[in-house]
């Protein structure tokens, strides 16, 4: 019986203990519990859930090298997570079709050469009046088809991979050459390499899969009974890591097989540490109307279901009751009665509850 009293008047004295907000302690007792303070930082969004991704290329920052002639591979001096620059040689091909290309187009320029002496004489003739304007007229028609056939055979020589530079090389020097070299269309990093050395390759095989890594999205699965709750604006961060993307996109369709939809969210800043292809957890969070506060988990005291945190005063601390929104990490977003300007206890809260409530217990 006497125990049962004993127990009764601690509750009791405890509980009286609790109504006083104010924690009375010295700054030397501060020092001597390694209580840290820190002040309030100020957090406007709110952790919502956590959902599987996936690092991906936006599908205009990509694009698939492969061979404009048949030929054999003689070079492939890029590999595979190389940086490569614009112009730069990705494979050299010997390429017997490319030497029928520079024939023709040779044949068609000496042609067009012809025409224009034709054509220069003619016109001569006809203000001497010596030939008829009908004579004129067919001379330059055959001029016309015959710049147009060149001009034809030239862009033959450009899809299959020839530089503007080199052409006009050929059309200088006139040796042929059946060295066809691939160079890449943009600045990127090599994702993938679909041949090798020596091999002989068809029109249009695939060599290169090639993406510029400056923009890249995440592909996340979103539960579909959570998509009401989500909106585009919203902002994602990876977890463990400081990387945080938007949300730009919410998809039209459910996955069958999971019954998840796609939301398309773009990186924001650099996107060093991540890998296209990448699996990952991401946490989506929402703008809230109200501005909170983010803390860490270990400045959260609970008691008899409420939340507290102690913030400091020129006589210790106050004990002040906060509503806990949403938790992220080691970190949890808290609103309360709160400026901003205070300054709490991020360190030594267990210590300082004790002494609140009078007892030595855990939190």
């Amino acid at each position: 019986m006497k125990r049962l009293i004993l127990g009764v008047l601690l509750i009791q004295a405890a509980n009286a203990l609790a109504l006083d907000k104010q924690i009375h302690i010295s700054q030397e007792q501060i020092d001597n519990l390694d209580i840290k303070v820190a002040q309030l930082q100020p957090s406007s969004q709110v952790p919502l859930f956590y959902a599987p991704g996936k690092v991906v290329v936006p599908a205009d920052h990509e694009v698939l090298i492969s061979t404009s002639q048949p030929g054999l591979i003689t070079q492939l001096p890029a590999n595979i997570g190389d940086k490569v620059s614009k112009g730069q040689l990705l494979a050299q091909l010997n390429s017997p079709a490319l030497v029928g290309l520079q024939q023709a187009y040779l044949t068609a320029s000496s042609e067009l050469n012809l025409s224009g002496l034709e054509q220069r004489r003619d016109q001569k003739l006809l203000q001497e009046g010596v030939i008829a304007e009908r004579r004129w007229q067919e001379t330059q028609m055959l001029h016309g088809n015959k710049s147009a056939k060149t001009d034809e055979a030239r862009q033959l020589l450009l899809l299959a991979g020839m530089s503007a530079a080199e052409i006009k090389t050929l059309a200088q020097t006139r040796k042929l050459e059946n060295q066809l070299n691939i160079r890449s269309p943009i600045a990127g990093v090599v994702l993938e390499r679909m041949t090798s050395l020596g091999a002989r390759l068809d029109l249009q095989a695939p060599l290169y899969r090639i993406a510029d890594l400056s923009e890249l999205w995440l592909e996340i699965n979103i539960p579909q009974e959570r998509l009401n709750t989500i909106r585009i604006g919203d902002h994602v961060r990876l977890e463990d890591s400081t990387v945080t993307a938007r949300i730009s996109l919410l998809g039209q369709s459910v996955n069958r097989d999971n019954q998840t939809v796609l939301a398309r969210a773009v990186i924001d800043g650099k996107t060093d540490g991540l890998r296209v292809g990448q699996n990952v957890n991401v946490q989506i969070m929402q703008n809230s109307p109200q501005t909170g506060f983010k803390v860490p988990n270990a400045a959260i005291a609970q008691n008899e279901g409420h939340a507290y945190i102690f913030v400091r005063n020129k006589d210790g601390f106050v004990v002040t009751e906060v509503t806990v929104s949403g938790k992220q990490d080691v970190d949890s977003l808290i609103a309360g009665p709160l400026s901003g300007s205070e300054q709490i206890a991020i360190k030594g809260a267990v210590a300082l509850k004790a002494n609140w409530l009078g007892l030595g217990g855990d939190e």
